[in-house]
């Protein structure tokens, strides 16, 4: 690379030290189709002289031949390398590319438009720390835009770049640039990103990607390279409870036997206490092997062999914790479905759950809703189709460890694969345990300690699984039900009311007869769940009841 050539040819070592001592942001690029993606990529290696002197020939070949530019340089050809994606000029598959400037690396991956590739989104999108979201300044929001915006939600990222890409082709116009970031600002409102960065830019023309456009004198941030050197990304997955899902029970004599595993969150020490999650059996930690040599500690991330003072029964997809921090160990977890493929989901089919280092047979039993990604509003749906996003309850054969997505990426999230055709046909993230901001809001009103509790239901989180946990409940209550909960109910949304046994259903269904609602029910290994619904409403596509009730 031509800014770094002279270091590579005086010092090598010095170079790769260099880039040792630098963070690495993993980032991804998407939005709808031909907002300019690859262009804007190949323009950011094009700018920081980060392509080397063959691609450059290369590509100034290429242009020529089979560009969308005139002849001109067609910098989405950096990225879209298949000769089906460069005879349509489209992205269809997800390209990685590697830089470096002198603050930080980069991994990029670049990410289709098309709907029917929203499943390679997802998986670009699943190592990620950062989205850049492109929007056609000419179009505004589309659907595609929203549908990648709720997906990186899903997935973790919580930090946005809205790049509002063709500037020139609007004439610059802060008026438009403003109209569009406002509007997406009220749609990405309940999807809870920490920052959301809005920046008017022109892939082709280079306004404001390396250095500031005299073009927008109005725009008072900075472009978008130095964005992405600046931005503060924290992993917090040494401060996480530890976990080493083991992959491989290394044991190569008789005086041997280590389990073998990448840290997925934590640290661990020689002398460390730790307890496999599906047995509760508890060792202390022997030895940290490596290649290299025993450690003294082991973070999140590195790849070791952990041998332990007891002799305990310890297998492939096991997963090692903390004695005081253990996972969700369960056989129904809850989660959200990103289905992937062109058969819908079939509930009660068996498929195969391959988590962290583990595969294990199992069905979805029931898709509670899926969401309108336009609205995000949730459908009642007996199935998800493809590209369709959902939260459904999985019942395993067995139980297995898991964590929230929300809390652990690596041992929180999951696929599923047909046991035919081997094929993914969709990717689980298991749902965070609900929190304040999550569950339904509980107004308990003022009681005695020999009378009933009131319990109103008067504000649910649009977007999240809305959930009433009255398990704790250990005393007689009466539910009532507020007018702006009944209003979201008539919309065609449920509520999930989880109980501790079949003495708490009364006043469920006390709530349920007076507001001519209705509900499912279902028993799990934890107690009773209630889903909440209003009867005769209208989903989307014609799905959920029809007016009959159960």
């Amino acid at each position: 690379m031509a800014h770094q050539s002279e270091l590579i040819e005086k010092d090598i070592l010095a170079y790769l030290k260099s880039q040792e001592e630098k963070s690495l942001l993993r980032f991804i690029t998407c939005g709808s189709v031909d907002d300019g993606k690859s262009t804007l990529i190949g323009r950011l290696l094009w700018d920081s002289k980060m392509v080397f002197e063959d691609q450059l020939a290369a590509l100034e070949a290429d242009s020529k031949k089979v560009g969308t530019q005139g002849g001109a340089i067609d910098y989405a050809l950096l990225l879209d390398g298949l000769q089906a994606e460069r005879e349509q000029g489209i992205t269809i598959d997800v390209a990685y590319r590697f830089f470096s400037t002198d603050r930080r690396k980069f991994i990029v991956a670049d990410t289709p438009g098309h709907e029917q590739y929203t499943r390679n989104m997802v998986t670009g999108a699943s190592t990620a720390k950062v989205a850049v979201i492109l929007v056609d300044a000419r179009k505004g929001l589309l659907t595609q835009t929203r549908r990648h915006s709720f997906l990186v939600s899903l997935v973790g990222i919580k930090h946005i770049v809205l790049a509002i890409n063709k500037m020139d082709l609007i004439g610059y116009d802060e008026e438009k640039f403003r109209a569009i970031e406002a509007d997406y600002r009220e749609f990405a409102a309940p999807l809870g990103f920490t920052s959301i960065t809005a920046l008017p830019i022109s892939a082709l023309n280079g306004d404001n990607i390396i250095e500031k456009s005299s073009e927008t004198p109005w725009y008072q941030g900075p472009p978008l390279m130095h964005f992405l050197e600046t931005v503060q990304v924290e992993d917090d997955r040494d401060r996480q409870p530890f976990r080493l899902p083991v992959q491989w029970v290394n044991r190569p004599n008789l005086d041997f036997r280590g389990f073998c595993g990448t840290v997925a969150s934590g640290t661990v020490r020689p002398g460390d206490e730790i307890r496999v999650a599906s047995s509760g059996q508890i060792s202390k930690v022997a030895r940290i092997v490596t290649f290299n040599g025993d450690l003294d500690e082991a973070v999140a991330g590195q790849a070791v062999t952990l041998t332990l003072e007891d002799e305990i029964d310890i297998s492939r997809g096991d997963m090692l914790t903390r004695p005081e921090a253990p996972p969700l160990y369960t056989r129904h977890p809850e989660a959200h479905l990103v289905w992937m493929h062109d058969e819908p989901l079939q509930p009660g089919q068996l498929y195969l759950v391959k988590t962290a280092t583990g595969v294990t047979p199992g069905r979805v039993t029931a898709v509670q809703y899926a969401v309108d990604v336009n609205t995000l509003e949730q459908k009642q749906v007996s199935t998800l189709g493809l590209n369709e996003i959902g939260l459904a309850r999985i019942e395993l054969d067995r139980p297995v460890s898991f964590d929230p997505y929300g809390a652990n990426r690596d041992t929180g999230s999951f696929i599923l694969i047909d046991r035919f055709t081997n094929a993914t046909v969709a990717a689980g993230m298991v749902l965070n345990a609900p929190d304040e901001s999550q569950r339904a809001h509980l107004s308990a009103g003022e009681s005695n300690p020999w009378a009933p509790r009131h319990i109103t239901l008067d504000a649910v989180a649009a977007t999240n699984l809305n959930v009433v946990d009255l398990t704790e409940e250990k005393g007689l209550f009466i539910l009532e039900l507020a007018q702006s909960i009944h209003d979201y109910l008539g919309k065609g949304n449920r509520i999930l009311i989880r109980l501790r046994d079949l003495s708490q259903l009364e006043p469920v269904a006390q709530l349920a007869y007076e507001h001519e609602l209705a509900f499912e029910f279902d028993r799990n290994g934890d107690g009773v769940s209630i889903l909440l619904f209003k009867r005769g409403s209208t989903p989307l596509k014609g799905y959920g009841d029809d007016g009959t009730g159960i």
